[in-house]
């Protein structure tokens, strides 16, 4: 609750026009960091729109090619519809044999990107920018958000009444997994795996990726 209160404290702040200025504001490293995929939700913390649409804001202030700015939101949260609209994702991949999320567990908002324009390299290029920024505008409000791609379009498209195509789905909500990253070299598998309740996510080091 008290997380909740300080977030809709500064968003009513803001609204206002006033300048909220954080102490021990988190670096770009930090947050990188604590950008991390979960898979897994804690359901008693109910996500606002009004923090959705916090974290779709980011757009107004991203580049995008020939600044085309094609992408459109739809917002779900738990009362809206986002409380089944799991069912409609597969989530970890490479871990089929859990089930992800497990029951319970499953995120309850959602931000779905539509497109104005269709698929191409820029779009899609513009269309990581855009997840890549929301994701680390939901951990800099204390939530947690998980990218997924895993869908059938159509199904969704029908479900939510779209008439833009969606390319990509937010999940967002407060992330309950325990997740380490693991540097490896640029030959080792880079499969995430878990292992006593830890998720591991590979990631190759800095003298690898430098050429």
């Amino acid at each position: 609750m008290a997380d909740n209160y300080l977030e809709r404290r500064e968003e009513a702040l803001r609204s206002a026009g006033h300048t909220v200025v954080r102490r021990n504001t988190p670096s770009l490293d930090t947050l990188l960091f604590r950008n991390r995929s979960h898979r897994s939700f804690d359901n008693s913390y109910g996500v606002a729109m009004r923090q959705l649409e916090a974290i779709v804001s980011v757009n107004t202030k991203i580049p995008s090619s020939k600044n085309g700015q094609v992408f459109r939101f739809k917002l779900l949260d738990a009362s809206s519809g986002g409380k089944d609209f799991s069912n409609f994702l597969r989530f970890g991949a490479y871990l089929p044999e859990l089930q992800l999320p497990a029951p319970g567990t499953e995120p309850q908002a959602f931000i779905i990107a539509c497109s104005t324009a269709p698929e191409s390299p820029s779009v899609d290029i513009d269309l990581g920018i855009s997840l890549q920024s929301m994701a680390l505008k939901a951990v800099e409000i204390g939530l947690n958000a998980l990218i997924v791609r895993a869908f059938n379009r159509q199904e969704v498209k029908d479900a939510l009444g779209l008439e833009l195509e969606p390319l990509a789905v937010l999940a967002v909500g407060k992330g309950t997994d325990k997740i380490e990253l693991v540097e490896v070299s640029k030959d080792a598998d880079l499969r995430y795996y878990r292992k006593d309740g830890v998720h591991y996510v590979p990631k190759i080091s800095l003298k690898d990726l430098i050429l």
